[in-house]
């Protein structure tokens, strides 16, 4: 089924997504640099859809895909951590991802009601020390370690999504994106990170910019002092967040600063050895020298890259949108085949059964599609 005129823009989202450039794209479907460039740039308005075939098969997305209108939603600045050592296609792709995995977000909200995020008040206010302490109170999360950070975040309206990605550069992101008016904040984390310390830290990292920074102005505009100063300031958020000064600082003041006994303290904290180290630091319980004597440790054991615990601690994968899925499913709300059809007809977004599995963490088979009935479908 092939509505309307082709929109090239979908094109480049669809090449973005997949991590290729124009001229890559167009040596790999055998056409020209230029058909390419062309067509996502609007100015072939009846483009050969031998080639759309290709490029669909190609890139994953179907043909209709190509056909529908831009969605109605505006995306705002992504947050990238290690963004200064990351090339602009592993950036850019993750954030056409994160964009399709909130359109399916604003489409399964027609029949979910998904937890709001509640933003603090009077944010410019306050020391990232104190914004971790007014988080934690507003959520009523106490003094106590966070076990589950990913669900404490879906709970509190926010999406979270482990992400793929061809680069071990990226850590984390977060984004913002403006669905008929209302700001939905996104958090994203590599799905190479298994251990629950790191996966702790990157998204408690990214809550630290969507309390502190701006997510409407462009990121890449800032200086590399002016991002320095920002993930400095996530970063302070994050440890104050997991480790709040009062109870951490009861279980390190009397604490021997070793290895061997901070190892003991990230069981139960369930952040990282080096993280908790800086913590101590900052709250003035060991010096700098000592501080830096930790690290060189750390070092010379190989434990830097790899800590003790990281194979034993774990945590949740996100699970709200998963969750939404198979309440829609199991309370014969749709089909597979009427949720994929039903978000193609009124929501302008064709995607086939393996692309939504793979952005929101599917196990495999759970959209899938049986052949027969698929082929009945269609002869109607």
């Amino acid at each position: 089924m092939r509505t309307g005129a082709f929109n090239g823009g979908r094109l480049e989202k669809a090449r973005i997504y997949n991590g290729y450039t124009i001229k890559e794209l167009a040596e790999k479907i055998e056409c020209s640099r230029q058909t390419i460039s062309a067509y996502e740039n609007g100015k072939e308005s009846n483009p050969d859809f031998s080639i759309i075939t290709r490029l669909s098969e190609f890139l994953g997305f179907p043909v209709q895909f190509f056909y529908e209108h831009s969605l109605d939603y505006k995306v705002g600045s992504t947050y990238f951590r290690a963004q200064l050592t990351t090339k602009g296609r592993y950036r850019k792709q993750q954030v056409e991802k994160m964009a399709l995995i909130s359109a399916v977000y604003s489409f399964i909200g027609k029949y979910i009601n998904f937890p709001k995020f509640e933003p603090l008040c009077c944010v410019e206010s306050k020391t990232p020390e104190e914004l971790a302490e007014a988080l934690r109170v507003h959520w009523k999360l106490g003094d106590k370690p966070i076990d589950d950070i990913v669900f404490v975040a879906e709970s509190k309206g926010i999406i979270v999504t482990k992400f793929t990605s061809e680069t071990s550069t990226i850590d984390a992101c977060s984004q913002m994106v403006d669905i008929g008016g209302d700001n939905v904040f996104l958090i994203g984390y590599s799905d190479n990170k298994q251990s629950a310390a790191r996966i702790h830290f990157d998204v408690a990292h990214e809550l630290g910019h969507i309390l502190m920074h701006e997510f409407g102005e462009d990121v890449n505009c800032l200086t590399k002092e002016e991002f320095r100063e920002r993930e400095m300031e996530a970063h302070a958020f994050a440890a104050a967040f997991l480790l709040p000064q009062n109870s951490f600082y009861r279980d390190i003041i009397n604490l021997p600063f070793t290895v061997p006994h901070y190892t003991q303290l990230k069981r139960k904290w369930k952040t990282s050895i080096a993280a908790m180290a800086r913590r101590t630091h900052g709250l003035g319980v060991v010096s700098y020298d000592e501080y830096q004597n930790m690290m060189r440790i750390l070092q010379r054991r190989g434990l830097r890259k790899d800590e003790p615990l990281d194979d034993e601690l774990t945590t949740s994968s996100p699970k709200l949108l998963r969750s939404a899925i198979q309440i829609l499913l199991n309370e014969n709300v749709f089909t597979p085949r009427e949720f994929i059809d039903e978000m193609s007809y009124n929501h302008n977004l064709t995607l086939t059964s393996d692309k939504i599995e793979e952005l929101l963490a599917l196990p495999k088979g759970t959209l899938h599609l049986e052949p027969q009935t698929h082929k009945l479908r269609l002869l109607k």
